[in-house]
């Protein structure tokens, strides 16, 4: 058992005891490598942001579990201390964007949920699997139309996710540029301030323009489920609305790209069923999304953390702890140990979840099937990985047939 360490923010004023917050840098590791010297430090480690701000970092396995089934631990951006990457780098509290369901607490989180889970759930998926399957194939039939060489990112892993999300929230089709375009800016911590404000009201009015016609005219989407639910108003639909968008887009569109990249370099796991969860694992896109602040003292890893401070819980270092996953940073789809937490763990566990695992799932056995010769223009260790973003990602991944 941990020795309790009783050190809160008074006694960190010693710039000294400080770490910087381990943003991902080009040409660094990924995880980032300090990652695995905090996780063999006693207790966790303090650390400060770029704003400023200071946080607790937790990088174990068991350690990030428990931050994230605390009840004493909120992930809710209107209290004071929440840690932020900036004004508008975090997620939104809900007097900018009503309905952003993420960064609330039960019982108001459970209000959104209640009335998502079952469009998320596996047998809807499931029924959804043909439909999903004929993106994919239009989505291979434009790579090819388009010809060799290509961006595999920008003309395959973006779309697919696009057009499935879109066409789930009954976005026309025609107006998925509009999405990615905005999404790019709010998911980028180099955009500013007012670029990402801009960003976000640009998508809020758009559904909110199109909550007022399903109101006429109810379909069978996500917007016309959660106005029969009668439990929203309008502004929090075009919030929840806005978040489904964002991640329902980008971070299955990040996952497939770095996938499709990683089994171009071994491609001896192409067509193994179990890729896909150990990608999820390896990659841990969303590495730097569940920040939290502490409602009350509470103890994580034997470390008192005072209410009102801040808390990172790392999930990529959670993911590569070496005393949970035996050679964590080996691409290893063999492996045994199945339990990641790529999509988080508790109460906020992505609704998502069964959706991307399908979507990778068919991307991949579609693109093989179909191109057998693809390959890699440019060696792994020349392509331009995202860096500057809330999740990880390739910037482009060029190949050829």
């Amino acid at each position: 058992m941990r020795k309790r360490r009783e050190m809160g923010t008074a006694d960190m004023s010693d710039a000294a005891k400080l770490v910087d917050f381990p943003l991902r840098r080009p040409g660094d590791p990924l995880p980032p490598p300090q990652y695995e010297d905090f996780r063999e430090r006693e207790g966790l480690v303090w650390s400060t942001m770029p704003t400023g701000a200071r946080v607790w970092l937790v990088t174990r396995y068991e350690d990030v579990r428990a931050v994230l089934t605390n009840p004493k631990i909120s992930s809710d951006p209107g209290h004071e201390g929440f840690p932020s990457p900036g004004r508008t780098g975090g997620p939104p509290a809900q007097d900018q964007v009503p309905g952003w369901f993420a960064a609330l607490d039960p019982p108001e989180h459970d209000r959104y949920r209640k009335v998502l889970i079952p469009e998320f759930s596996v047998r809807r998926i499931r029924e959804l699997r043909p439909r999903i399957q004929e993106v994919v194939d239009d989505c291979v039939e434009a790579l090819l139309a388009k010809g060799s060489p290509a961006d595999l990112a920008s003309d395959f892993a973006v779309p697919i996710p696009s057009l499935v999300i879109c066409a789930l929230l009954g976005v026309p089709q025609a107006d998925r540029g509009f999405f990615e375009s905005r999404i790019r800016v709010l998911v980028t911590l180099s955009a500013t301030d007012e670029e990402r404000d801009e960003a976000s009201k640009q998508i809020l009015r758009y559904f909110s323009r199109m909550i007022a016609i399903r109101k006429r005219r109810p379909g069978d989407d996500l917007i016309s489920v959660m106005i029969k639910s009668e439990t929203m108003t309008p502004m929090e639909i075009g919030g929840a609305a806005m978040l489904l968008v964002i991640a329902g887009q980008e971070t299955t569109a990040n996952n497939i790209a770095l996938g499709a990249s990683t089994l171009l370099s071994n491609r001896q796991w192409i067509g193994d069923d179990r890729v896909v969860e150990e990608l999820l694992r390896y990659y841990s896109v969303a590495d730097l999304v569940p920040l939290r602040v502490a409602l009350e003292d509470v103890e994580i890893a034997g470390q008192l953390i005072k209410a009102g401070e801040g808390i990172a819980p790392l999930v990529a270092a959670a993911n590569h702890d070496g005393s949970v996953f035996s050679c964590p940073h080996q691409f290893d789809p063999g492996r045994s140990e199945q339990h990641h937490i790529a999509f988080g763990f508790g109460r906020h566990l992505c609704l998502g979840a069964h959706l991307v695992r399908i979507e990778m799932e068919l991307a991949y056995r579609t693109l093989f099937e179909r191109i057998p010769t693809l390959e890699l223009a440019r060696p792994v260790e020349e392509l331009s990985f995202r860096n500057n973003g809330v999740l990880f990602g390739l910037d482009s991944l060029p190949v050829r047939w």
